[in-house]
């Protein structure tokens, strides 16, 4: 199957091309320019190291450090509806350099990425797609537009996506069941870093689906690798599952934290309209624009009946794989830049199928892949400005830093909404469990939880206001301000477009904090 893609060029006979061009698509295809991706999307990731830990990066380093799992908490103290593999990275992470050195593992991550992407362009559309299909991943995964800087699951998750991918395709090609194994086993391992991860099992699943319909293999043949799949999928499915038995986790709760949360969180969602995820949602089209990421998928997909002719299961299953990521992305309602990480692979797959032509839609992908590596270079140069001249300090880790300067041993702090930036900069512990908006709005949504909380007698020292305690709940808001205002004073800070206050605990002497803005 791969073997004859990587032979064929497919669409009209090529006419005439500038001499430009031609210049451009030698120096592309030289044989230095995988490496040189690869090395690009590790050194353009590094700046990051610098910059100051964003929320859920923080948040994941302090469910980490307090990890102590219980039989109806996965974590422990902190609340978190993600898979143990990624605590377990953050925590091991943490541990080597801090909890900044996850940025060089997400350095790391693309690097690996995009050598993958390029060995399977190689497999599946021959030597002269691999170059572009590596330029297609170092730019988008190096773009500030979606996110230079916070590494997290969908980030580390996707070399795992990518080499099931690849694992799958030589597995059909080559009749392999211990390939077909490993496929398995990496799509799974992706779904331990975002359970929303799931495109490798679709893409495998589709590509083995498609080509017993099409005849490309015996019904035997497809049991044996479906099979083997399954099986290798089962593996870190069953690890995870022996460590909550060891760890007196309850199946139930490992189940309601990675997936059934979700489904809560999603009602949340929808119950409350928001103009800024509206807002968000039209950014996200116009970054994967200027990205160059829409315009390759778009013409991946106006190509796809083309494609479903030369080769139905391949072609078959990069759309499956595209559309579940996409319809994921749609679901996950909030509309952040990095949930378009998730359509790399599915970019990577479809720049390497149709770069290898070299008629019109060959020429227009290609273009496509040059002018993305010249957003990337531009934007990189925006940001780099933009960051020297200190625009893009982080208000919330000044503020956080500004408090622990002043707090004492064994003071406490809580965020309202959930700021773990601001939480892990303190330095101090929180006794309200929820480092997240949106757990807070889904499993304390009257606030009964954190009332109880400042008004008893574990009351954390400090309270901070980012966001107006009536956000997201006007009467449990006004109910929560005045429990606060009867037990706390308020400092009011400036950090930031509008106002928020630090909250200080009336029965406690302490010096105002004051962040450096």
């Amino acid at each position: 199957m791969t073997q004859r893609l990587a032979q064929t060029t497919t669409g009209t006979r090529p006419g005439p091309v500038p001499r430009a061009a031609q210049g451009i698509t030698r120096a592309v295809e030289s044989r230095w320019t995988v490496p040189l991706a690869a090395l690009a999307a590790f050194v353009l990731r590094l700046p990051g190291v610098g910059r100051p830990i964003r929320p859920d990066e923080a948040g994941f380093t302090l469910v980490a450090r307090s990890w102590a799992p219980e039989a109806d908490s996965i974590y422990g103290h902190y609340f978190v509806d993600r898979p143990p593999l990624l605590i377990s990275v953050f925590k091991l992470s943490d541990a080597i350099g801090g909890p900044l050195f996850i940025r060089v593992i997400g350095a790391l991550a693309c690097t690996v990425l995009v050598l993958l992407a390029a060995r399977t362009a190689r497999v599946v559309a021959g030597d002269g797609a691999a170059p572009w299909t590596a330029i297609c991943v170092a730019a988008i995964t190096s773009s500030p537009l979606i996110n230079l800087v916070a590494v997290k699951g969908e980030l580390l998750g996707l070399p795992f996506v990518m080499a099931a991918c690849l694992l799958a395709v030589v597995a059909l090609r080559d009749r392999s069941v211990p390939l077909a194994a490993l496929a398995g086993t990496s799509a799974m391992v992706a779904v331990g870093f975002k359970q929303s991860l799931l495109g490798g099992l679709v893409f495998a699943g589709t590509l083995l689906l498609v080509a017993l319909i099409t005849r490309r293999i015996e019904g035997r043949t497809f049991l044996r690798l479906a099979g083997a799949g399954l099986a290798g999928a089962a593996v870190p499915v069953a690890a995870t599952l022996a460590w909550a038995a060891v760890a007196g986790v309850r199946p139930s709760t490992l189940w309601y934290a990675i997936y059934g949360f979700r489904a809560d969180a999603s009602a949340v969602l929808a119950s409350h309209t928001s103009k800024a995820a509206d807002e968000r949602a039209v950014t996200l089209v116009v970054v994967a624009l200027c990205t160059g990421l829409l315009l390759v998928l778009g013409g991946f997909v106006a190509h796809l009946r083309s494609e479903l002719r030369e080769d139905a299961p391949l072609a078959a299953a990069v759309a499956a794989m595209l559309v579940y990521d996409a319809f994921g992305m749609v679901l996950g309602g909030s509309f952040w830049p990095d949930y378009l990480f998730a359509l790399v692979p599915s970019a990577a797959l479809a720049a390497a199928l149709l770069s290898r032509r070299r008629s019109g839609p060959g020429r227009v992908v290609r273009a496509v892949i040059v002018l993305a590596a010249l957003s990337c270079a531009v934007s990189l140069c925006v940001w780099t400005v933009h960051n020297l001249a200190g625009n893009q300090e982080i208000d919330q880790a000044r503020t956080g830093t500004a408090i622990g300067d002043v707090a004492e041993r064994g003071d406490t702090l809580t965020v309202f909404g959930g700021r773990a930036d601001l939480q892990l900069s303190s330095g101090l512990d929180s006794p309200y469990e929820h480092l997240w908006s949106l757990p807070m709005r889904t499993l304390d949504p009257d606030l009964a939880d954190l009332r109880a909380l400042v008004t008893g007698p574990d009351a954390p020292t400090w309270l901070v206001e980012w966001f107006p305690f009536t956000s997201w709940d006007l009467e449990a808001g006004e109910l929560l301000r005045r429990d606060v205002e009867e037990r706390y004073v308020p400092e009011e800070i400036t950090c930031r477009d509008g106002e928020a206050t630090i909250w200080r605990r009336r029965d406690v002497e302490r010096p105002p904090a004051q962040p450096d803005c």
